[in-house]
């Protein structure tokens, strides 16, 4: 069946990806995450959706967190840390948010499939999950580097709430009430 076939080739590629980043990478971001006085994410299309998904669990966590393009979004400042997430690392708003933020002082996390893109460059800590082979009948387009942030990301979160003593009932004051 195609289905058993796609979710099989997904999760073992995608553990594949996630094998592949450095723990010291990841040491270092969660660094920036305590240093940062306000933290903003962005992406577009699906991987924009990867990041609004990272931005709640922020939230939920007690960082003060915003998406960029949102109306309520506070100004990027010199201190702020921001998470951008791309495949292609090429998407024009977000490399030119990259590049925005830079200027600005603030400190960089990328997350693409591309290390050599203009993300990449752009960050204090780019995170590459680049998948080693892909198979569009199985799993078209980005999906790979989107499981592969997604994963990634929720990962980040839990290292958070180990560093900061979280737990979900902590968290959970912390959650939407009007829903």
């Amino acid at each position: 069946m195609r289905f058993r076939e796609s979710v099989e080739h997904i999760m073992q590629e995608t553990q594949h990806i996630l094998e592949e980043v450095e723990e010291g990478k990841v040491n270092d971001a969660i660094n920036l995450f305590f240093e940062a006085n306000n933290i903003f994410v962005y992406g577009a299309g699906r991987s924009g959706l990867v990041a609004k998904a990272f931005a709640i669990r922020l939230v939920h966590l007690g960082f003060p967190t915003f998406v960029v393009g949102e109306t309520i979004t506070r100004p990027v400042k010199k201190g702020d840390l921001v998470v951008l997430v791309s495949g292609s690392g090429e998407t024009i708003p977000v490399a030119m948010t990259a590049e925005i933020a830079r200027r600005l002082g603030a400190k960089i996390i990328s997350i693409t499939a591309n290390p050599d893109s203009h993300i990449a460059r752009f960050a204090d800590i780019p995170i590459i999950l680049k998948p080693r082979k892909k198979n569009a009948s199985l799993a078209p387009l980005g999906t790979l580097f989107e499981i592969s942030a997604w994963l990634f990301l929720d990962g980040i979160i839990a290292q958070l709430m180990a560093e900061k003593k979280e737990n979900e009932e902590s968290m959970r004051g912390r959650h939407a009430t009007l829903e």
